[in-house]
């Protein structure tokens, strides 16, 4: 596992990538606890599975926004680690089954050559920001939302302030008024949930 680890450009999810090998060698020998671990593989995208010994990766695609090289990445890696199956999520993500745990900063690091994040995917974060299918290409749309989504992922990406939430938090971006509500949603008319006013003030 050391060549991968000289390969990632930036520093910080490099850091990531290397505590998560040293923490799954960790919970191999013992030194961490079960629960302990599964808190950290989690807000890492690393998901169990009921079947022994494989983990379930959830790729996180803010708002659902994917290029072709990204695909092609996506793709190359699920043949490499996995079976080469994707599952696409209600909330755009992509999910990769049957993955070694040992391999999965391997993995992680590939992703990460066409600026692919497995974090906060899982566990009690802010999880994958979503949007209108059709945000930027709508004719009956006031505005694009597509920059504020992805603003809102950036700024919670890593934030101190959204880990270990207690429960996961979920945020939809909408550009017309029949999408789903979440926890939050923000709608291009500014109809906002009352119960979730206080988000408003952090986001300044």
């Amino acid at each position: 596992m050391q060549s991968f680890r000289t390969e990632i450009e930036n520093p910080i999810v490099e850091k990531d990538i290397i505590e998560l090998e040293e923490k799954i060698r960790e919970f191999k020998g013992g030194s961490i606890d079960e629960e302990k671990f599964r808190s950290l593989r989690l807000a890492r995208g690393v998901y169990g599975q009921r079947q022994p010994g494989v983990q379930m990766i959830r790729i996180k695609l803010p708002y659902g926004k994917v290029s072709s090289s990204q695909l092609r990445r996506i793709s190359d890696v699920a043949d490499e680690y996995s079976t080469g199956r994707l599952h696409i999520t209600t909330r755009q993500d992509i999910q990769i089954h049957h993955v070694d745990l040992e391999r999965t900063p391997e993995l992680w690091a590939q992703l990460e050559k066409d600026s692919v994040t497995l974090r906060e995917a899982c566990g009690n974060t802010v999880r994958n920001v979503t949007a209108s299918e059709t945000a930027g290409i709508d004719r009956d749309e006031p505005f694009d939302v597509s920059p504020y989504a992805q603003a809102i992922f950036e700024y919670f990406l890593r934030n101190p302030i959204g880990q270990e939430m207690g429960r996961k938090f979920k945020v939809s971006f909408s550009s017309s008024d029949v999408m789903q509500i979440r926890d939050f949603r923000i709608c291009t008319t500014l109809v906002l949930l009352p119960k979730y006013w206080m988000v408003l003030k952090v986001l300044k």
